[in-house]
């Protein structure tokens, strides 16, 4: 899988097309989370392709929310990204807006934690902590059984997620639990200084 960008080229670009706080802070959480993911799962090797394509998978979401995943390849072509990254950006809206299947691990990954780190991110900000650090993937449990809260986060996505890894809806709250804690601190400090 050829990654033909750097970390700085790509946040350049993201940022060009994502001005909201919350859009760009999504992007660095899925970013630290798929790192975390390559590394645990034996793609070490791989953990910048990994990092890049989850830093940029909504890269259309906020100018283009009717258009995402079809208006991604002409952005990431123009920033100059290899067309491996833009078929792994467009899997990840597989059966939603995009006809794209996620094939490769890394691919089902970011199909699976995508939304997951909207829930986990929104179940933190409700914690007196406001941080993962001190989250149980109990706590995550809970709050999926309730669909009114973050709404938005689509449990199918999630559970079709963890189905396609073939992991326990358990495993997958935990693992991404860890891995959203292993970049909680450099992404708060990112975001600080925007």
């Amino acid at each position: 899988m050829e990654n033909n960008l750097t970390r700085e080229e790509a946040l350049a670009l993201l940022k060009k097309y994502n001005k909201e706080p919350f859009h760009i802070q999504h992007g660095l959480t899925v970013e630290g989370v798929m790192r975390w993911y390559a590394n645990e799962l034996g793609y070490g090797d791989e953990a910048d392709y990994w990092a890049i394509t989850g830093l940029l998978h909504d890269i259309d979401f906020e100018l283009y929310p009717e258009e995402h995943c079809k208006k991604a390849p002409e952005l990431l072509r123009e920033g100059g990204a290899s067309e491996d990254i833009i078929h792994s950006v467009c899997s990840h809206g597989y059966g939603l807006c995009s006809d794209i299947k996620p094939e490769h691990e890394m691919e089902k990954v970011l199909f699976a934690v995508d939304e997951l780190t909207g829930l986990i991110g929104a179940a933190a900000l409700m914690r007196p902590s406001k941080s993962v650090m001190d989250m149980e993937a109990s706590s995550v449990k809970k709050k999926f059984k309730d669909k009114r809260f973050a709404a938005g986060c689509s449990r199918d996505v999630i559970s079709q997620g963890a189905e396609r890894l073939g992991w326990e809806m358990n495993d997958l709250f935990e693992k991404t639990i860890l891995a959203m804690r292993s970049c909680e601190k450099q992404i708060q400090e990112e975001m600080e200084m925007l």
